[in-house]
């Protein structure tokens, strides 16, 4: 079971946790002159709730990773005012906000050298995790949204374009195809594979759960199947794509858990900064674990709990 939570890095959530790769500061540029110099910055303390949606398209990353010295994430501008973000990337989580994360990472395991495939928000995020890449020809792969507003597949508004970075690192912003797999090239309606493919292959069970799709919410278009066509135009869509994302809590009392599940949050347990009301994403992930642990999966199971992309921070 693949457990899909929203915009955190290792840092803001598992900083200072014992005995792993993480660090309660970082470093910065600051203006001086006609230039910048890299000074020492210490993460502050917050809570799991934010107003603010930091920056973090593919132009944002580049801005932050700066060639790799990751001291540039004070300079990444809010999309709003073009103003830098300055400090609020530099911010890890109050542990006692995330509590059930941190006792889960204690329990039982806690990756902390694992990174992102590309450095760009939800849409190719989770299209990474039902196909481990976004790749649509050999030399192109989907980054950062497309244009069309709270569907992100299949059911875009018309003309809806995608944009793709080449094998060189070429950005083509709003150049790529319609998001939906019968238009990619080279691909067609069934080349675009999925681990759907590998599980129906195998006779295995699987099971996507996410909101209600294409509400006008921003949860309403965390749904990375609605991109794959033979699912979307197929008999899986009603079968294999289960919402609200709550019936996983039915599926599991009552036995009828897939072999495979992913589990897409609503906005305000998805610990998206400035998408929720309240902290409530880690009641949210541990009543799922909760669940299985009360029930006849547990010995059999495996839950992995991640968070898409890195939301813009440190």
């Amino acid at each position: 079971m693949l457990v899909i939570q929203e915009n955190r890095t290792f840092n803001n959530l598992f900083a200072g946790f014992p005995g792993a790769t993480s660090s309660l500061s970082g470093q910065e540029l600051v203006k001086q002159g006609s230039g910048y110099v890299e000074q020492k910055i210490n993460l502050t303390e917050a809570n799991l709730y934010d107003k603010t949606n930091i920056a973090h398209l593919y132009s944002d990353f580049l801005v932050g990773w700066h060639k790799g010295a990751m001291d540039g994430f004070s300079l990444i501008k809010y999309k709003r005012t073009q103003q830098p973000e300055g400090a609020a990337p530099y911010q890890y989580v109050n542990p006692a906000k995330i509590a059930p994360y941190r006792t889960m990472a204690s329990q039982w395991g806690l990756a902390d050298e694992i990174f992102a495939t590309q450095g760009s928000d939800s849409f190719t995020a989770h299209q990474d995790l039902i196909r481990g890449g976004t790749f649509v020809s050999s030399t192109e792969s989907l980054i950062d949204p497309p244009t069309s507003p709270y569907v992100w597949g299949c059911d875009s508004s018309p003309g809806a374009k995608t944009s793709v970075i080449t094998t060189k690192l070429k950005l083509k912003v709003d150049a790529g195809p319609f998001p939906c797999s019968n238009k990619f090239p080279n691909y067609g309606s069934d080349g675009y594979k999925t681990l759907r493919d590998l599980l129906d292959a195998k006779s295995l069970s699987w099971k996507y759960y996410a909101p209600k799709f294409g509400q006008k919410t921003p949860d309403g278009m965390w749904n990375a199947f609605d991109v794959i066509a033979p699912v979307r135009y197929g008999p899986e869509w009603a079968n294999n794509i289960s919402s609200p994302e709550t019936t996983i809590l039915t599926d599991i009392a009552d036995g009828n858990l897939a072999a495979m599940s992913w589990v897409v949050p609503d906005g305000n347990n998805s610990d998206h900064p400035g998408y929720g009301i309240k902290d409530t994403g880690p009641s949210w992930v541990a009543s799922i674990v909760n669940a299985i642990g009360a029930s006849s999966y547990w010995d059999s199971t495996a839950v992995i709990v991640v968070w898409d992309d890195w939301g813009g921070f440190y």
